[in-house]
């Protein structure tokens, strides 16, 4: 794992990006942190996703001024789709296929807050976009949803923040014909997929880290992944 900057439109920003081993080029994928920001959670997601054969870079969406208002910031943009935490994650896409090491298609990968944004730019010039939890939805799915890439999307039965969702993209996914692979981990609540502090008390509010359903999620997007994001694919 290396941190580097990325240029984005309003300046430079830390990212952190993990290689394969072996020759390549690979392909890309965006990772897109969740509401907490990235650590070490982060660095073991990346590893993993290098791991499986891709480049992966993560990068900080909270570069900018003091963690608070970033997370303000952030959301907000979030919930307008648009403004510098888009503009970010484009710059971030456009990095890795800039890299002589990334073979040029690009996926995007994202958790809670992250999981979010792989649905909103899903549209955005990605191959492929692997939201987990990606909760509460956008209320203009159907609009958010039109010319989107291949979704995978991982959520977990025991979610509060995920009632209804898993049919609702299903639904527009279904209508706009858009290549999807949906599941619901029964056993799961919200953040199965990180390794968060506090664990014992996360269960208890539906979250919490789960790792059969983590495995299950990742196997999914990673054959979901070499489907879609395959040399010239």
């Amino acid at each position: 794992m290396t941190t580097i900057q990325i240029d984005t439109p309003d300046g430079p920003i830390d990212a952190l990006l993990n290689l394969p081993e072996g020759q390549g080029p690979w392909p890309g994928v965006v990772v897109i942190h969740d509401a907490i920001g990235y650590g070490r959670d982060k660095e073991a997601i990346n590893d993993r996703i290098a791991r499986a054969g891709y480049v992966a870079l993560t990068p900080n969406m909270y570069s900018r001024g003091g963690r608070i208002r970033c997370i303000t910031r952030v959301m907000r943009e979030l919930m307008t789709q648009r403004g510098r935490a888009l503009d970010d994650i484009l710059a971030a896409r456009d990095h890795l296929r800039g890299m002589p090491e990334c073979s040029g298609p690009v996926g995007i990968a994202g958790f809670c807050m992250g999981g979010q944004f792989a649905l909103i730019m899903s549209p955005k010039g990605f191959g492929a976009s692997a939201p987990f939890y990606g909760t509460p939805l956008p209320r203009n799915l159907s609009e958010t949803l039109e010319g989107a890439c291949p979704i995978v999307a991982s959520f977990g039965a025991r979610d509060p923040m995920g009632r209804g969702a898993t049919d609702r993209l299903r639904e527009v996914t279904a209508a706009k014909q858009i290549t999807a692979d949906i599941k619901v981990y029964p056993g799961a609540g919200h953040s199965f997929a990180n390794t968060l502090p506090a664990q014992p008390l996360l269960r208890i509010t539906g979250f919490g880290y789960d790792r059969a359903a983590t495995d299950d999620a990742w196997n999914r997007v990673f054959a979901f992944f070499g489907e879609h994001l395959a040399a010239g694919g």
